[in-house]
């Protein structure tokens, strides 16, 4: 399976590489380093009383998703990068240190991504939007294997899901 994944990264490189792309995709995969465009999404949601649910819930959504993702998987998994086995490539990124399965910038993107649908917040659409070129910019900056980003994508919306469920289980109780 991984030399598979090898092969779609080398095609992702022989199709796409560019000049215009690898001054963009670092750019767009730096947004979430940290989560901290989303945190900063999220921090500025909580600030006015009539969308701090919303901020709620994108935040309940990302501590979820790192938890999963830092703290269990990465760990369990240990799956090594796939630039440390393809090491002709050239990367246009600091070289991550922690392990590749799943991918966190996936993850908490599409966490943000889904918690926003999951509330009928309009902002979802965009979110969707960046949250696929952060996902794309990790296959072409060569950080991530496909399954990693799927896996990240699948937990970022569960993760989403489950902190809108969470909350309004929450909001329910309050209210008997």
């Amino acid at each position: 399976m991984m030399n598979f994944e090898i092969q779609i990264l080398d095609w992702i490189q022989d199709v796409f590489r560019c000049p215009f792309l690898d001054t963009v995709m670092p750019l767009i995969t730096a947004l979430a380093n940290g989560g901290v465009f989303w945190i900063a999404l999220a921090l500025a949601l909580t600030i006015h009383k009539k969308t701090r649910p919303l901020g709620i819930a994108v935040i309940l959504s990302m501590v979820l998703e790192l938890v999963c993702c830092n703290l269990i998987l990465k760990p369990l998994v240990a799956r090594i990068r796939p630039f440390e086995i393809n090491q002709t490539v050239e990367l246009l990124v600091a070289k991550p240190l922690d392990y590749s399965f799943p991918s966190g910038h996936t993850g908490c993107s599409f966490a943000v991504a889904s918690a926003l649908f999951f509330c009928r917040s309009r902002g979802w659409a965009p979110a969707c939007v960046l949250s696929i070129l952060i996902a794309f910019s990790r296959l072409y900056l060569y950080v991530h294997f496909p399954t990693d980003v799927l896996a990240g994508l699948l937990l970022g919306l569960a993760s989403g899901w489950a902190a809108v469920k969470i909350l309004k289980s929450v909001k329910s109780l309050k209210s008997e």
